[in-house]
């Protein structure tokens, strides 16, 4: 409900496409995000990493689960960018994606089948 909700909020005049993301964190917050589109393309924040930066400002590191809600008729998907920021803080996270507009049925899915071999801090080793 927090992804559609913050979905409506988006500010999106370019491509006019919404999108509202809710992270559930183990002690049982929900921070939500949208994406933020600018002039300048490549400065346009997406909904999922808008609220991974909500989750970690309110001093939370341990999301549970993610809705992302988009608003056209086909189900969106996190892209590669938001994909790897979400591997920093859970690799294994249960994904609900859901189609504002209808037409597709909501599906489940986990950020491990989005991004197997996720880039992480085992690489990084000194």
């Amino acid at each position: 409900r927090a992804a559609l909700a913050v979905r409506e909020r988006a500010h999106a005049p370019y491509s006019g496409y919404w999108v509202g993301a809710a992270i559930l964190v183990r002690s049982g917050r929900v921070f939500a995000g949208c994406n933020v589109e600018n002039a300048s393309y490549g400065l346009t924040i997406c909904a999922e990493r808008s609220a991974i930066v909500q989750m970690v400002a309110a001093g939370e590191r341990d999301p549970v689960a993610i809705t992302v809600a988009t608003s056209g008729p086909v189900l969106g998907s996190p892209c590669g960018m938001c994909r790897q920021t979400l591997a920093e803080f859970a690799v294994a996270l249960p994904i609900r994606l859901i189609a504002a507009g209808g037409g597709a049925p909501p599906r489940l899915t986990s950020l491990s089948a989005l991004l197997p071999e996720a880039f992480g801090a085992a690489a990084l080793s000194r």
